[in-house]
């Protein structure tokens, strides 16, 4: 099982700037020195996985070979019920080669207007994978549920954040103060499991 402390340095195994930023400021408080991959010049690996946990898996692996420590990579997305789940993990991809999640947003809705369903359930998937050199990759799994709306509302986070509201509030992931979307989003469930599993006892600043 790997092990991290204080001090260490772990690879963030992702080239999405929204997403590095945000599991940097969850890294952060356990004093490990984090790097971007494309800091260390590593390249994206093409994400052939059917799941989630597979794609996640393949980045960390990736970028641990390459760079000769521990790599941390997150694989998520948005899925919704009336579409048989998707965007799923072609989440990145409906943004199209600029990533602009704009377009995304509008293909959600669009596709929901023509599914001719009313139901606007919603939820996030995060899966975290672990890896290092000679050791077993390990995977955490987080998940939020809640609904979307039209048009997108917020400025803050990113991705499908302007249209997702979480369960139990009125405000989308785009609206809410990071902190407060750090206290219960798919990432931060999947990271307090990363937590409890990897890191050392009292490192937390």
């Amino acid at each position: 099982m790997i092990r991290l402390a204080a001090g260490e340095r772990l690879v963030v195994a992702s080239h999405n700037p929204g997403k590095l930023r945000e599991i940097i400021e969850l890294i952060a408080p356990f004093g490990l020195k984090a790097v971007g991959a494309a800091e260390l010049g590593l390249p994206e690996p093409e994400e052939t996985g059917s799941s989630f946990a597979d794609n996640a898996t393949l980045k960390a692996e990736a970028a641990a070979k390459g760079a000769g420590l521990p790599a941390l990579a997150d694989d998520s997305g948005l899925c919704v019920p009336a579409l048989d789940n998707a965007p799923g993990i072609y989440s990145a991809r409906w943004a199209g080669p600029s990533k602009d999640f704009r377009i995304a947003m509008r293909r959600v809705e669009e596709e929901l207007g023509r599914s001719e369903s009313h139901d606007m359930r919603a939820f996030f998937v995060c899966a975290l994978a672990l890896a290092a050199p000679r050791a077993t990759t390990q995977i955490f799994e987080g998940r939020v549920y809640g609904s979307l709306t039209f048009p997108p509302r917020g400025q803050l986070g990113f991705g499908y954040d302007p249209i997702f509201v979480p369960e139990g509030y009125r405000m989308t992931f785009g609206e809410m103060p990071p902190a407060d979307k750090h206290a219960m989003s798919h990432r931060a469930r999947a990271f307090a499991k990363f937590v409890a599993a990897v890191i050392a006892p009292g490192t937390e600043q």
